[in-house]
C-alpha cells in the first residue's frame, strides 16, 4: 500500500506540485498527508501518516524528494534509515539518485548503502576544511578552462563508494557518467584532498582506483 508525504518549501503552490506529483505516480489521494509548517519536532501530517503505516506489512511512503523527510539531510537520513529498519519502504520520485527501499534485492541495499554514505558526505562537508577543498578543486577547474561533470559532493561519495568495494562500472552507473569521466573527477578529487593534506577521506591502502 502506497502512502504518500508532501511538505511546503515556499508556497502554497508547491505543495499542490508536491501532491500532484504524488498522484501521478500512483499514491492515493486519500492517502496523502502534508504539512504546511515545520516547528520544532511538531509535524501533524507526518505524525498522522506515521499511525497509519505498518512495519512489515508491505507499506510504502513516496515523497518528492528526500529532502521533504526533513529540515537537514541527516535527519532525512536518520528518518530514512528508521524507516527501513522497520520494514517500511521509502520511495522518492524526483531525486538525482531516485530509491526505492521496498524493492527486494541488491538496488534496495545499494539505496541504502549510498543513503549511509551521504550522511558522512554531509559531515566532511560541514567542516571548514571541506570548503578549503572545494575551492582549491574549483581553482584548479577554472585554471583548466573546464567544468567537472560531478560536483564536489559527488566525488567525495563516489570515493566513499569505491572505497566500500563497488566496482568503477557501478559507481559511474550510479551517478550517470562515464567510467573514464568517474575516474577523472576523482583524479581531481585526490589532488584536492592532497593538496590539504588531510587524508582523511581516502586512505592509499582503501582505495581502489585502478583502472
Amino acid at each position: 500500500m502506497d502512502f504518500g508525504y508532501a511538505r511546503l518549501r515556499t508556497s502554497g503552490r508547491d505543495l499542490i506540485q508536491q501532491v500532484e506529483a504524488l498522484k501521478a505516480a500512483g499514491v492515493p489521494e486519500g492517502l496523502i498527508l502534508s504539512d504546511r509548517r515545520y516547528t520544532g519536532d511538531s509535524r501533524e501530517g507526518w505524525e498522522a501518516l506515521l499511525r497509519h503505516v505498518r512495519p512489515h506489512a508491505g507499506h510504502r511512503i513516496t515523497v518528492e524528494t528526500l529532502d521533504r523527510l526533513g529540515c537537514t539531510t541527516r535527519e532525512c537520513l536518520t528518518l530514512a534509515h528508521e524507516l527501513t529498519q522497520q520494514g517500511i519502504g521509502l520511495r522518492t520520485l524526483a531525486d538525482q539518485l531516485p530509491i526505492d527501499t521496498s524493492l527486494p534485492g541488491p538496488a534496495a541495499e545499494t539505496a541504502v548503502a549510498l543513503l549511509a554514505m551521504f550522511a558522512r558526505m554531509e559531515r566532511l562537508y560541514e567542516s571548514e576544511r571541506g570548503a578549503e577543498a572545494r575551492a582549491s578543486q574549483q581553482a584548479r577547474v577554472a585554471s583548466l578552462g573546464r567544468r567537472p561533470k560531478m560536483s564536489a559532493q559527488q566525488q567525495a561519495a563516489a570515493a566513499e563508494m569505491l572505497s566500500s568495494g563497488m566496482s568503477g562500472e557501478e559507481v559511474a552507473a550510479g551517478f550517470g557518467v562515464s567510467r573514464s569521466t568517474l575516474f577523472r573527477n576523482l583524479k581531481l578529487y585526490r589532488e584536492a584532498q592532497a593538496a590539504l593534506g588531510t587524508g582523511e577521506v581516502l586512505k592509499p591502502r582503501q582505495a581502489r582506483w585502478t583502472r
